[in-house]
């Protein structure tokens, strides 16, 4: 494939947002303890795939890409941050997003020469492909970007928006918020209409909501420090380093319907002891991937793994944020060093829902600073696992509604996952109640996978 860099366009919060930095030089939005431990982790990235074949590189420049440029801008307004860079002041005890006059978004647009339906599509495609169409977060020990697109068009098939943003800044939920509020702005743009933003799109921006009575900004500070490879710099923003994926690494997605998700439910029922379990869909998806992922893996049965996701706190505070709260307000929750024979065999499956079920109700009946602690033990104890794996994502984000003007997308990928036991989930794009699970391995582990994963639903 060939990838033509056509420019690298600087996007301005409209202008009245402008008035907010007027009685200062800058705006300071300091980093919470739910921020904090994405400062180890590398960019998120993901692509969303839309097809138009009116998109001739005639009309694609002359009509389309001013749309998403002015639509972007009028989202920046309500999203000031997203223009910023993190920095963490001398003088300051934490990092900070900080804001000054003339930030911009810088924006990458490309030109693809390669099949849009091939990359848009649910089978194995390269994820060195995929990768062209997000570009490169720039991160340095001094300082972070906080956001940068990248919109590519593929002529006469369609174009793809790739996002890559900084962990530190927003969660799953945000990020969902803010693209659905730049896909509002041009589809109410197109459509000539009154362009405002609606409350459930209107981020909260006010920190002072999030109170930290017990110092558990200091104490994520010591974990983010013990566990970072500088030591001579403990004010880096460099993440954990990560090997790039070899040539072999490919993306895939997998689903489960309705139907398959409530098989499987019922198999837990009729398999587990305990009646109380907590089924929600995206138990059960997760422990049933996570399981093929360890079967797939083979090897010694009694080899240490590892698996976490993350919970959503704005309601689970006392009291609690709002629901459109901007930042991250969600905070992991593993099981730590677990062997693999307890998921690798016939009941594995099962043995996960029950772990599982038990993590998410521990959410709701422990104080956070009990779940902080839990995570400073378990993430230090990793370089002793053989299989990590995380989820990222979520059924109920609403990724398939963002809908710039041209429809739905026709698909959409997480890229940052990890290879090896990293999964991402979506709710499925034309069916209610199901689940998308995009996965990440060398091709040849994907095959196992993948065979396992299929023969268990129709087993």
């Amino acid at each position: 494939m060939t990838l033509l860099i056509v420019e690298v366009a600087r996007v301005t919060p409209a202008t009245d947002s402008v008035s907010v930095l007027n009685s200062k030089n800058s705006l300071a939005i300091p980093l919470t303890f739910f921020d904090l431990p994405w400062l180890l982790f590398r960019p998120l990235k993901r692509v969303l795939f839309y097809r138009f074949t009116e998109s001739t590189r005639e009309h694609f420049y002359s009509f389309l890409l001013p749309k998403l440029k002015l639509s972007l801008s009028l989202a920046l307004r309500n999203y000031l941050p997203l223009s910023g860079r993190i920095t963490w002041d001398q003088n300051k005890p934490k990092p900070s997003i900080v804001v000054s006059q003339n930030d911009a978004v810088s924006v990458t647009i490309a030109e693809s020469d390669s099949d849009f339906s091939y990359l848009s599509g649910y089978g194995q495609r390269p994820v060195s492909e995929l990768d062209t169409l997000v570009p490169e977060l720039p991160v340095s020990d001094d300082s972070a970007t906080v956001l940068f697109p990248q919109i590519t068009l593929f002529p006469n098939q369609g174009f793809s928006i790739g996002i890559a943003s900084h962990h530190a800044v927003w969660d799953g939920k945000t990020s969902s918020m803010f693209m659905k509020a730049w896909a509002h702005f041009c589809k109410q743009h197109l459509e000539n209409r009154f362009v405002s933003l609606p409350e459930n799109l209107t981020p909260s921006l006010d920190r002072s909501l999030l109170k930290d009575f017990t110092k558990l900004d200091e104490k994520m500070i010591e974990v983010v420090r013990s566990l970072k490879e500088n030591k001579t710099n403990e004010r880096s923003l460099s993440p954990i380093p990560t090997r790039e994926p070899e040539d072999d690494v490919v993306i895939a997605t997998v689903v489960l319907s309705s139907d398959d998700v409530e098989r499987l439910r019922e198999r837990v029922k009729r398999e587990s002891p305990d009646h109380s379990l907590h089924l929600s869909t995206f138990v059960i998806a997760y422990a049933y991937t996570w399981s093929c992922l360890v079967k797939a893996r083979e090897g010694n049965a009694k080899r240490s793994v590892s698996f976490l996701f993350v919970g959503d706190f704005r309601e689970r505070l006392d009291p609690p944020l709002p629901a459109t709260y901007f930042g991250n307000c969600m905070f992991p929750a593993g099981s730590y060093n677990r062997k693999a024979v307890d998921f690798a065999e016939e009941r594995g499956f099962v043995t996960a829902v029950e772990i599982l079920s038990g993590l998410v109700k521990g959410l709701s009946s422990r104080k956070i600073e009990t779940i902080v602690k839990e995570f400073a033990d378990g993430f230090a104890s990793l370089c002793e696992t053989s299989q990590f794996g995380t989820v990222a994502g979520s059924t109920r984000l609403g990724v398939y509604q963002t809908d710039f003007g041209w429809g739905k997308p026709v698909k959409t990928d997480v890229l940052s996952v990890n290879e090896g036991g990293g999964i991402s989930m979506a709710e499925r794009r034309d069916e209610s109640g199901g689940v998308e699970i995009g996965m990440c391995l060398k091709k040849a582990e994907m095959d196992i996978v993948l065979s396992i994963f299929n023969n268990g639903l129709r087993s």
